[in-house]
């Protein structure tokens, strides 16, 4: 994953949040890539788990709030610890614990927002 500005990661990942607020599937896959990309910032992280939890109380996913309440608990310890699973994307689906590769489409979205947010370079 190329490395960005603290700025420019900032703003892309707004730009994540908010397609992410619409909700349903293109939402969901926003978040996933806001949580991928912002995993190394404290804030960042702790926010992406935030606005999970927010569009899975309002799509009434009970099973996706309890994992994102669980996730929002666990986000200061991986972070003291320094053991964040990266290219997670964040979701109740998928274990807490486990690192991946980042899919496909959470790279295309972050790529759309990087350019999104000021063009392809650093």
């Amino acid at each position: 994953m190329p490395r960005f500005s603290q700025f420019r990661r900032s703003a892309a990942f707004e730009y994540l949040i908010v397609r992410g607020k619409a909700g349903g599937r293109l939402g969901w896959t926003s978040l996933e890539a806001a949580h991928v990309l912002g995993q190394e910032s404290f804030p960042l992280h702790l926010r992406s788990h935030w606005h999970m939890l927010l569009l899975a109380i309002k799509e009434r996913d009970m099973a996706e709030a309890f994992g994102q309440l669980f996730r929002l608990a666990l986000v200061p310890l991986g972070h003291l610890t320094g053991r964040l699973p990266a290219g997670n994307p964040g979701r109740a689906t998928v274990s807490a614990f486990r690192p991946m590769p980042v899919r496909a489409d959470l790279r295309a979205l972050i790529a759309q927002a990087r350019m999104a947010v000021g063009g392809a370079s650093n």
